[in-house]
């Protein structure tokens, strides 16, 4: 099977030469394709130490799942693979380790494990470990009655998807806030592909949010999950995983003697809850205070 790997980068100078190198090293060989949404630093002149193949598009243009898509399509692939500026692989391995997943012709797409950054706070360090842990595993449609709305999960971080099927879904469609990787993991399941996580695969990517910018996530989620809302109504609501995330984070906290958070944590995961359920109601407000609770602003110019 033939292998691309595209990377959506903007202003990315200060991860590309660490990043590329990387790939350089990699054990399987892969045409590597970067789409720049243009960047106003050296982005694209350090990619062209590596690749030929760069696509460039205005910067209004940028979507999370229609930029992607324009990427795959031009891509050719068998496989088609997915990494974002600031992840790292761990590895010589990893991305020969996420793409022999599709070994199995029933696995329609495979995210890998998302390791932190050392200097990531404690939040960001207690998301990776919730979301990406130590066992491999296979999700099928069936799953949902157990898994709810994560059996859906993939990332946009690190993922590979298996061309054929992407184009059953007929792709990843433009206009989506955010959530593309939910959407085309729904998408799969629902076409009777399964999903992979593949622990052994692994890239660093972590993130240190701030209470506001946590906030202005989870209102974009929250707006996704209205706009598509079929995908709760398929698989649960997320309030339902939301709940078994704060205990998990909680314990995380006590466990490692960070008790003195936990005031923070009660103010995040309120102001979590508060952008989701703001974000499901986004049609009530004008679009300047949309603006202003978005963490993606400009998309908001498209709608």
């Amino acid at each position: 099977m033939s292998i691309s790997l595209i990377i959506p980068t903007y202003n990315a100078e200060s991860y590309l030469p660490k990043l590329l190198d990387t790939l350089k090293s990699q054990s399987i060989e892969f045409e590597l394709i970067i789409i720049d949404s243009s960047s106003k630093d050296s982005t694209t002149t350090i990619a062209k130490e590596y690749t030929n193949n760069i696509i460039i598009i205005p910067q209004h243009e940028f979507d999370h799942g229609g930029t992607r898509t324009k990427a795959a399509k031009e891509a050719s692939g068998d496989i088609i693979v997915f990494l974002t500026q600031d992840a790292l692989p761990y590895n010589t391995k990893t991305v020969e380790n996420i793409v022999k997943n599709f070994e199995n012709p029933k696995v329609g797409a495979v995210y890998g494990r998302q390791l932190p950054y050392p200097q990531t706070n404690p939040f960001g360090k207690h998301l990776r470990a919730f979301n990406y842990g130590n066992t491999s595993y296979i999700r099928t449609l069936e799953d949902k009655k157990e898994f709810g709305i994560k059996t859906a999960f993939l990332s946009d971080s690190f993922s590979a998807y298996r061309r054929s099927a992407l184009e059953k879904i007929d792709w990843i469609k433009d206009g989506l806030i955010v959530g593309e990787d939910s959407y085309a993991g729904a998408k799969m399941l629902l076409a009777e592909y399964s999903i992979a996580y593949c622990a052994d695969a692994k890239v660093y990517h972590s993130h240190s949010y701030s209470i506001l910018q946590e906030f202005r996530r989870y209102f974009d989620i929250g707006v996704f999950h209205k706009e598509e809302s079929w995908i709760p109504k398929e698989f649960g609501k997320a309030e339902g995983e939301g709940k078994r995330y704060i205990k998990s984070e909680l314990n995380y906290l006590l466990k490692e003697r960070l008790s003195y958070r936990i005031p923070e944590f009660f103010l995040r995961n309120g102001m979590k809850y508060l952008g989701y359920k703001l974000g499901q109601n986004h049609k009530f407000f004008h679009k300047f205070l949309i603006k202003k609770m978005s963490m993606h602003p400009l998309w908001w110019d498209k709608w």
